[in-house]
C-alpha cells in the first residue's frame, strides 16, 4: 500500500465507490420508482443489488485495498495499515465516488424520477432513512451494523482484497438480510452523505426534503462500529494469532 501515490489512492478510490453506488442507488430505483420494469423488486433485490455493487466496486479498487467506505479507512487508520496522510485522500475519494455515483443513477433513472410523485421514494434511491425514527437506537442499529461488516474482514485476513470480494458481498447482503430492517443499513457513512448531499443539489421534480435532521445518524453510526469493532480485534490479540496460522501454514 506504501508504494501507491496520494494521486492513485484517490482516483482507484473514487471509482470503485462511484461504482459501489451507482449499482446500488440504482438497484434501489429499479425496485421501488415508478414504471421501472423491477417495480416491486423487494428487499430481497435490494440486498443482492448492494452486495454485487460492493463486488464490482471492489474490484475496480483493488489496488488500493479497496475501502470504498470511511468506516474502513478508520479502521486500517487505528490498525497502522495507512498513514493519516493516505487517509485524507480516501476519505475524499469516497465521498466524490459515492457522489458521482448517485448522480449517474439518476441520470440513468431521470424518466422515472419525473414520474414518480413519491417524494420519499426519490429519496430513498439516493440515501437511507428509519423505518421507526429514533435518532439514539437508529444510532445503535448503524454501529452494529458496521461492527459485524469491519470485525469480519479484521478477523478474515485484514483489508477487502485479502478476503476476496465475494466475501465481502456477501457480508454486506447478510448484514441488509439481518440487521438492515431498522435503518436500511447505510453502515458506510460517504454512502449515504454523499449520495444525500447529490439529492439537494440535483434538479429532481419534486423531490422534498433530503432530511437532514437524521443525516448525521448513518455518518456517526458506522464510525462509531469501527472504531469499536477494531479496538475490540486489537485487544483479543486476534492479529497475532492471525499472523501465526498464516505463517504455519507457510
Amino acid at each position: 500500500m506504501n508504494t501507491l501515490t496520494n494521486g492513485q489512492i484517490f482516483l482507484y478510490e473514487t471509482l470503485g465507490t462511484a461504482m459501489l453506488l451507482l449499482l446500488g442507488c440504482g438497484v434501489v430505483a429499479t425496485a421501488i420508482l415508478r414504471d421501472s420494469k423491477g417495480f416491486g423488486g423487494g428487499w430481497l433485490l435490494i440486498n443482492f443489488g448492494w452486495g454485487l455493487g460492493v463486488f464490482a466496486g471492489v474490484y475496480v479498487a483493488f489496488p488500493t485495498g479497496a475501502h470504498l467506505n470511511p468506516a474502513v479507512t478508520v479502521s486500517q487508520l487505528i490498525m497502522g495499515g495507512i498513514t493519516g496522510g493516505q487517509a485524507i485522500f480516501y476519505f475524499l475519494g469516497e465521498f466524490l465516488g459515492a457522489f458521482i455515483g448517485a448522480v449517474l443513477a439518476w441520470v440513468a433513472f431521470k424518466q422515472h424520477f419525473d414520474l414518480e410523485e413519491d417524494a420519499g421514494a426519490k429519496l430513498a434511491v439516493f440515501s437511507t432513512a428509519p423505518a421507526i425514527r429514533s435518532a439514539g437506537w437508529n444510532l445503535a442499529t448503524e454501529a452494529i451494523g458496521t461492527f459485524v461488516l469491519i470485525f469480519l474482514i479484521l478477523i478474515s485476513g485484514g483489508t477487502p482484497t485479502q478476503l476476496g470480494p465475494l466475501f465481502v458481498a456477501l457480508v454486506v447482503v447478510g448484514i441488509g438480510n439481518s440487521l438492515g430492517g431498522p435503518t436500511g443499513y447505510a453502515i458506510n457513512p460517504a454512502r449515504d452523505l454523499a449520495p444525500r448531499i447529490a439529492h439537494a443539489i440535483l434538479p429532481i421534480k419534486g423531490k422534498g426534503s433530503s432530511d437532514w435532521g437524521y443525516a448525521w445518524v448513518p455518518v456517526a453510526g458506522p464510525i462509531v462500529g469501527s472504531i469499536v469493532a477494531t479496538l475490540l480485534f486489537k485487544a483479543i490479540g486476534a492479529q497475532s494469532l492471525i499472523d501465526t496460522i498464516k505463517a504455519a501454514a507457510s
